[in-house]
């Protein structure tokens, strides 16, 4: 699936299909889309878990970037994750727009100078209610249409320990200090998973019970809440859309 027209966003993918979201949605690359995209619009997408990178002198081509969720960790130092890591620090000082999910979120944070590490509360997975600093969504149109509070979608054992240096915390939750940080107006990271609907994380769940990631009563908790309420997609995804839409008031060209 493939959007064409004027503004173009690159999708970059740190984590491989799984068999049940390439046979219901055909990739990950379609439920970003779906999620965040917009008619008039081009998508590529760049799989950087297997090596896969945009060309240096491509960047300048891009009005925005978005660094999914993975089921590595956002500390580790495989090759691709340090080559994305230098991508990441590319793209602030060129002060693109960058918007990272989960491992996105964390990856970036690494980046940019701030610390991430093992949850100390362990697992965290199904519905968040997550405290929004308002006044911080500095990149958001119709801000007062925003609730104070919304729920996500989360399933992540890592989280962010320290934000990198200039950076604000603009969402938290009882289980995780920083749920979405930002920094001026180029960089946005969110710790939940706007873009999941509930039948994604079904399948995930069950697929992290079956290789014993998680015990099987934390597994049922976890659909219970799910079956009990809906996240908060339509807000979450005007969040994500401003925000990459937004032009900023400095850019660079590379």
């Amino acid at each position: 699936m493939k959007v064409t027209g004027e503004r173009r966003y690159a999708l970059l993918l740190a984590a491989r299909d799984s068999d049940y979201v390439k046979k219901v949605y055909g990739g990950y690359f379609n439920v970003f889309v779906a999620a965040f995209g917009e008619e008039g619009e081009r998508w590529d997408l760049f799989r950087v878990v297997d090596g896969e990178f945009p060309a240096l002198t491509d960047l300048h081509k891009y009005d925005g970037f978005v660094i999914s969720g993975s089921p590595h960790d956002a500390y580790g130092n495989d090759r691709w994750i340090l080559k994305l890591c230098f991508l990441l620090q590319t793209l602030d000082a060129m002060e693109k727009k960058v918007l990272g999910i989960c491992f996105g979120h964390q990856v970036l944070c690494r980046s940019l100078g701030g610390k991430v590490g093992r949850a100390c509360g362990g697992w965290d997975i199904g519905l968040r209610k997550v405290k929004i600093e308002k006044d911080l969504l500095v990149h958001v149109e119709e801000i007062e249409e925003i609730p104070s509070s919304l729920s996500i979608i989360e399933c992540h054992q890592d989280e962010v320990y320290e934000v990198p240096m200039g950076a604000d915390v603009i969402a938290f939750s009882e289980k995780t200090g920083v749920e979405m940080f930002g920094i001026g107006q180029h960089i946005l990271g969110i710790q939940g998973h706007p873009e999941y609907t509930k039948d994604i994380l079904f399948n995930l769940v069950d697929r992290l019970l079956n290789n014993n990631s998680i015990k099987r009563e934390f597994a049922e908790k976890a659909k219970i809440g799910l079956e009990m309420a809906e996240p908060d997609r339509k807000s979450w995804g005007k969040i994500c859309r401003n925000f990459l839409k937004t032009t900023p008031r400095f850019t660079f060209s590379w």
